[in-house]
């Protein structure tokens, strides 16, 4: 996941954060559960702010701007499937019924992911052509010449 050990460092903390935030949230009424949701939003918080922290490290990305309106479809796409599935819970009380709309909900989700979001980040994909002046982008299209090597 991580490209880096700092990366590492901050996505380690974010699970255990994350974790422990979880934990406080299930045994809230108790002390302890209040003062784990207490550790576990700062581990959560500490990790966004390292995250934050590293960001100009970083670079340039090799992704050029895709087209919001085609990842907002997908993304709702994959919701709707979501949506289906916790809707037949509603819709039937019948075991076989629920496993029609939970299956029809993993198709609809499924379609989304890997129809729609690959067609909306490829579109305008680095290897299509030169982005705007990065070296990574005549690398990723082959396109190296004398003066990009050094």
């Amino acid at each position: 996941m991580a490209a880096n050990k700092q990366q590492g460092s901050y996505f380690g903390l974010f699970l255990v954060g994350a974790t422990v935030l979880c934990s406080g949230l299930a045994f809230y009424d108790s002390g302890t559960g209040k003062a784990l949701l207490a550790v576990g939003a700062l581990g959560v918080i500490g990790s966004l702010l390292g995250y934050l922290g590293i960001k100009p490290l970083e670079g340039k990305t090799a992704l050029k701007d895709n087209p919001l309106g085609m990842k907002l479809l997908g993304a709702g796409v994959c919701l709707l499937g979501w949506i289906l599935t916790l809707a037949g819970l509603h819709i039937t009380d019948s075991t076989g019924g629920r496993i029609v709309f939970a299956l029809l909900g993993i198709a609809v989700s499924f379609a989304g992911m890997a129809f729609i979001l690959p067609a909306a980040f490829n579109k305008n994909a680095v290897w299509k052509g030169e982005s705007a002046g990065t070296d990574r982008a005549g690398v990723a299209a082959g396109k190296i010449s004398m003066e990009h090597s050094r």
